[in-house]
């Protein structure tokens, strides 16, 4: 852990996710993109910049920054979940829910290590692109994949309204993030939250969870390892919250303090 920035009801971290969650206080839910480790059907492929990978040739997003830790294979990639999702279970509290993006080359993996990582695997929900490119005698790859799961029991009473299973948002047409994911798709999965709850993001990229966290009168925890994307969320969560009512932010995050204090005593 090299910096801490906190922003209103926002806590960011510039840090590796597999120490920066050591002791961190307790959170609600875990939404989050991480890396995807796909993109190939090869090993050369999987291990080339995320921009090729995950870009088209002609896509004018193939100028932003590339990010690392993106070129495990299969084995790798599931044992590195494992590990960060059993960290992120050690700060959740008790039904908080875990969300985590993959495509459909990860998806068993996915499945895999939110399980090894201690959460109970409740299932996949479906984000649509409804501007997928076609291609020729093949089906167009026009989703991504939410697998989702809590820590141990997860009533049906905690203030969350029912959730759609399928997400239809188009992909940003412009981007600070090579996989930045659409706001509006987040603002929908942050719901799975409780009410004033605080979302953690141990692959917080550009921001994105952490700025439909704040819209929705959440808190946000957020971690990044890269510099570079790091000063860009801060950005974002700064722009969020000169968009909001200041005075709902500073309620959120001292009901977070409130409920920090009991937890403690």
């Amino acid at each position: 852990m090299t910096r801490i920035e906190r922003i209103g009801p926002a806590t960011l971290i510039l840090g590796d996710v597999l120490t920066a969650l050591d002791g961190l206080p307790p959170v609600d839910a875990v939404i989050t993109d991480p890396p995807y480790s796909s993109g190939g059907t090869h090993t050369a492929q999987r291990a080339d910049d995320p921009r090729r990978k995950y870009l088209q040739r002609d896509s004018g997003n193939r100028a932003l920054p590339t990010f690392h830790g993106d070129m495990r294979d299969q084995r790798a990639f599931t044992a590195w979940g494992g590990i960060w999702t059993s960290k992120a279970l050690d700060v959740a509290r008790e039904g908080a829910p875990i969300v985590a993006f993959t495509d459909w080359r990860q998806l068993g993996a996915t499945t895999d290590y939110v399980q090894v990582g201690g959460w109970v695997w409740r299932g996949v929900a479906v984000w649509t692109k409804p501007a997928a490119r076609t291609q020729r005698g093949r089906f167009a790859s026009a989703a991504e994949y939410i697998v989702w799961g809590s820590k141990g029991a997860m009533p049906a009473d905690r203030g969350v309204p029912p959730l759609k299973g399928v997400f239809r948002h188009p992909s940003p047409c412009r981007r600070v993030h090579v996989t930045q994911k659409p706001e509006g798709l987040m603002a929908d999965l942050v719901e799975i939250c409780v009410p004033g709850g605080v979302v953690l993001d141990p692959f917080m990229g550009s921001g994105t969870t952490g700025v439909a966290a704040l819209r929705s009168g959440r808190g946000f925890v957020g971690v990044e390892k890269s510099a570079e994307f790091f000063e860009i969320a801060c950005a974002r969560l700064r722009e969020a919250l000169t968009d909001m009512d200041w005075e709902r932010a500073v309620a959120v995050a001292d009901a977070r303090a409130r409920r920090l204090d009991r937890d403690a005593g």
